[in-house]
């Protein structure tokens, strides 16, 4: 499992973790497309939420968990793209990445946790993480 927390960790951290699990523990997950959720969900925790922010990646049962809780009990709120600069593409491309999204609100925040279930043939031939 990992976990980040800000103060003690950025995007670039959390990217850099998530990998490096990934690596040893969900060979069969696209690096590139969990990578990015993470960095786009961490992104919008440091922009939207005041900041602070917790990462939790973890490989239960042939899924791979990912979980951002941060300070606002808003939900991410999808915006029209503006191809000039100006955002609106960072939660559209996580709903099209992740296999299951789902957003908890908390009366102190919320947890936005995607998962990816691992697949079938992978599950076959590879030992459970």
């Amino acid at each position: 499992m990992v976990v980040i927390e800000a103060p003690y960790g950025d995007a670039a951290r959390a990217r850099h973790a998530t990998a490096e699990f990934l690596a040893r523990h969900c060979p069969w997950a696209d690096p590139e497309a969990v990578v990015l959720v993470v960095s786009e969900l961490v992104t919008n925790a440091i922009r939207h939420a005041g900041g602070w922010w917790r990462l939790c990646v973890r490989a239960v049962q042939g899924r791979l968990v990912v979980e951002i809780a941060d300070a606002s009990p808003r939900p991410p709120q999808p915006r029209p793209p503006d191809f000039g600069g100006g955002g609106g593409l960072g939660w559209h491309m996580v709903e099209r990445l992740a296999g299951l999204l789902e957003v908890d609100r908390r009366p102190d925040g919320k947890t936005v946790r995607a998962t990816w279930l691992r697949p079938a043939a992978s599950a076959a031939t590879a030992p459970a993480a």
